[in-house]
């Protein structure tokens, strides 16, 4: 068996036996200098930077930034980014609000009493899409969609609204509540 698993008898036995081994030591050294840098970054550091910062130490072990990386992973050692908040409605304007006639109440009683839309920004190599989406509050089904380059009306949210009226035929009353600027 340790022919096959390429260890030598010596380390099986010394596992085995609980003793701990030199790669083992030398890794809980490494581990404790990774989670040092790593601290030290505010948990911001990947593998890389986490490697070129031992490195870049007084007291320096000759390691791989490929082993850092199995450390930082065997461990859970992974860098953390706060997402940058952005700011998506247009709340500063002189347009009148309308009042809020769905209050809420997401619970329809038939088709074509209460529809909804959103917005769900994509971003891709070639830049960012927009899917805007029309839903009928009954059976929670998307009637209309339409993908666009930019968030004007005419381009956004009527396309989804011809695709939904097409698809669903309009019942009197119908709340729709949509903010379009």
């Amino acid at each position: 068996m340790c022919e096959m698993l390429k260890v030598s008898p010596s380390a099986y036995y010394d596992w085995k036996a609980g003793r701990s081994t030199k790669r083992i030591e030398r890794e809980a050294r490494i581990k404790s200098k990774v989670q040092k840098a790593w601290k030290d970054s505010r948990y911001t550091y990947g593998s890389p930077r986490v490697w070129q910062a031992i490195k870049d130490a007084e007291d320096n072990p000759k390691v791989s930034r490929s082993l850092i990386a199995r450390v930082m992973t065997k461990y859970g050692f992974k860098s953390v980014h706060a997402r940058k908040f952005r700011v998506t409605t247009g709340s500063e304007h002189n347009y009148p609000v309308s009042e809020n006639v769905l209050n809420r109440d997401f619970l329809a009683k038939r088709k074509a009493e209460k529809w909804v839309s959103d917005i769900t920004y994509i971003h891709t190599a070639e830049g960012w899409l927009y899917l805007t989406t029309v839903i009928d509050l009954f059976d929670r089904k998307v009637i209309g969609w339409s993908f666009s380059k930019g968030l004007k009306a005419i381009e956004s949210i009527i396309p989804a609204w011809r695709m939904a009226k097409s698809n669903r035929p309009i019942l009197k009353p119908l709340i729709f509540p949509s903010e379009i600027y």
